[in-house]
């Protein structure tokens, strides 16, 4: 077994299984951070003599070597090897001899996790930022080509006033953009770069801090290297809180998208791909990709709470307990992405009903229109209240639907082009292609 922290002892291959659980399957998600942090970690320690330039020179060389590897698909964590820590070194090690040991100086794998895990996360969220704009957009689009189809609008699950598709889709796209807002936030937590806190009380060697933040792109520092440390875990669950919030969004469409669709309903049909059938009803079609869809958002809902019941009555310092957070949280993007993505092509695909308000027994509906008819010629509102609830209850209410509503954000002014401005201005406010920039110079790409 190939330990950074390996002397002269020997661990029991029962505990050292137990220990390192999952972490090579979950490192493999943070490989080529890690060698990104360790190329910007060398560079520093060059410029501070540590390394000389010759050494910098073939650690660089050699490192762009691995992370090509791991862009490949070639890169492993070899048996009996600890972490992704340890691959990267026993391979430089390997190719390089004592230089290649070198490399962890002025470090913990304690700050090297936090990096990583820092770095992975902003990717990841790019890569969600791009999904749910893709979603937004075919939602923006489909608001906008049935802006003028109405629908049945509930409260309790009662018919209660006009709505319409353009409503709707707009709905769930301005949903979204709030989420993104929520995004926003936790990428600023995420966003600071920790490298140089070590196991969370610095070290002597006189690092260059701003160097490597500089050097892979981050907004700033975790100043302090106590909180620098204290923010493993915190970051995760305020990134969780996020991911949550876009689940949730989610969620509650697709089970508006199970209710449409049945046959009580039928407001809306979806792509027969996107439906399975029974084994012994041969009339069923069944939602089930939205079903699954909704199943697997709700739990991507529990993920700050699953994190928060790992570190909430932990004290400063770093304590094993955190290596679980991995497993709960690095997956829950590309879980939450499919998500996205799925729901992206089925609400393009979607067949909306355009007769939905023929049914009579929707003529209800349009109470609430006939009382602020009377309203705008003079009567009371609570008189006209009184009017029209009398003609339902005696059965001579006749619906006018004839809708006319302009006010900001209604079924006649559903402001699409203000909604995708104001998510326009967030999307702006992440500054993805900063880091990008910064990433590819490290690279000398």
């Amino acid at each position: 077994m190939n330990k950074l922290w390996e002397k002269d002892t020997t661990v029991d291959a029962a505990i050292e299984r137990y220990t390192i659980g999952r972490d090579p399957e979950m490192d493999l998600y943070l490989a080529k951070y890690d060698v990104l942090g360790s190329m910007a970690h060398i560079t520093m320690l060059e410029s501070i003599g540590l390394l000389t330039s010759d050494e910098l020179s073939v650690l660089l060389k050699e490192l762009k070597t691995i992370y090509a590897q791991i862009e490949n698909g070639q890169f492993v964590i070899e048996k009996g090897v600890e972490d992704i820590h340890s691959q990267v070194e026993l391979l430089l090690t390997r190719e390089l001899g004592d230089i290649g040991k070198k490399i962890h100086s002025g470090r913990s794998r304690n700050d090297q996790v936090l990096l990583d895990m820092k770095l992975f996360t902003r990717s990841a969220i790019r890569e969600l930022h791009d999904a749910v704009s893709a979603l937004f957009e075919v939602l923006i689009d489909q608001s906008e080509r049935y802006k003028n189809v109405l629908l049945p609008g509930y409260t309790h699950l009662q018919i209660a006033m006009p709505s319409s598709f353009g409503l709707w889709f707009g709905a769930y796209a301005e949903s979204l953009a709030d989420d993104l807002q929520i995004l926003l936030a936790a990428y600023r937590v995420c966003n600071r770069n920790p490298l140089g806190s070590a196991a969370g009380y610095g070290t002597s060697f006189p690092l260059n801090r701003q160097m490597t933040t500089d050097l892979l792109g981050f907004d700033g520092l975790n100043f302090n290297v106590v909180y620098a440390q204290m923010g493993r875990g915190k970051m995760e669950r305020t990134v969780a809180f996020a991911l949550s919030s876009i689940a949730g969004t989610i969620s509650k469409l697709a089970f508006d998208a199970c209710l449409f669709t049945s046959q009580n309903f039928g407001f809306i049909k979806l792509a027969d791909k996107f439906t399975t059938g029974s084994s012994i009803m041969p009339h069923k079609k069944n939602p089930d990709v939205f079903e699954l869809t909704r199943a697997k958002c709700n739990k991507i809902q529990t993920l700050p709470y699953q994190i928060t019941t790992i570190i909430n009555n932990l004290p400063s310092g770093y304590f094993r307990d955190l290596q679980l957070i991995k497993e709960l949280f690095v997956p829950s993007f590309g879980e939450l992405i499919d998500c996205l993505n799925m729901t992206r092509s089925m609400m393009s695909q979607i067949e909306v009903n355009e007769h939905i308000l023929d049914d009579k027994k929707y003529s209800y509906l349009f109470s609430v229109e006939e009382v602020n008819k009377l309203t705008l010629q003079g009567v009371p509102f609570r008189d006209a209240y009184k009017k029209v609830g009398r003609e339902i209850e005696a059965g001579s209410f006749v619906p006018c639907k004839d809708i006319k509503h302009t006010h900001e954000g209604s079924i006649g002014n559903l402001c699409n082009d203000q909604i995708k401005q104001f998510k326009s201005g967030i999307s702006a406010a992440f500054q993805f292609q900063r880091i990008i920039d910064a990433e590819n110079k490290l690279l000398g790409r």
